[in-house]
């Protein structure tokens, strides 16, 4: 039993959003959308995006795709720097079991076409 439990630990993953428009979001009135980083737990990153996506349309956003880049040694070890205040908002994630919107880039202009798949 504990090698389960060790094996369902919450981690901390690194996803990029991208958001489109949807009335009351937020958004300054002539973007299209935003891009979000997001500090998000989960037992993997498959938790972790459907936990975001969740919390995003309780938030009244449009979620149009989901990019992960990871955990916190996942990325270290693709040579990512990683900085102590993202690292700080990545701990509070973890011991808040939380989704944490660590930054918001409107875009203006077209958005992208989301990625299949």
């Amino acid at each position: 039993m504990a090698k389960d439990k060790k094996n369902s630990r919450q981690q901390v993953y690194t996803l990029v959003v991208q958001i489109g428009r949807k009335k009351g979001d937020g958004l300054p009135k002539d973007a299209s959308g935003a891009g979000l980083v997001v500090y998000a737990s989960g037992v993997d990153e498959a938790e972790a995006v459907r936990e975001t996506v969740a919390i995003l349309k309780q938030a009244d956003t449009a979620p149009l795709d989901v990019t992960g880049y990871g955990t916190l040694d996942e990325r270290l070890n693709e040579g990512h720097e990683i900085s102590a205040e993202e690292r700080a908002l990545m701990e509070r994630a973890l011991a808040e079991n939380a989704v944490i919107v660590a930054q918001v880039e409107p875009f203006f202009g077209a958005l992208p076409e989301p990625s299949e798949g």
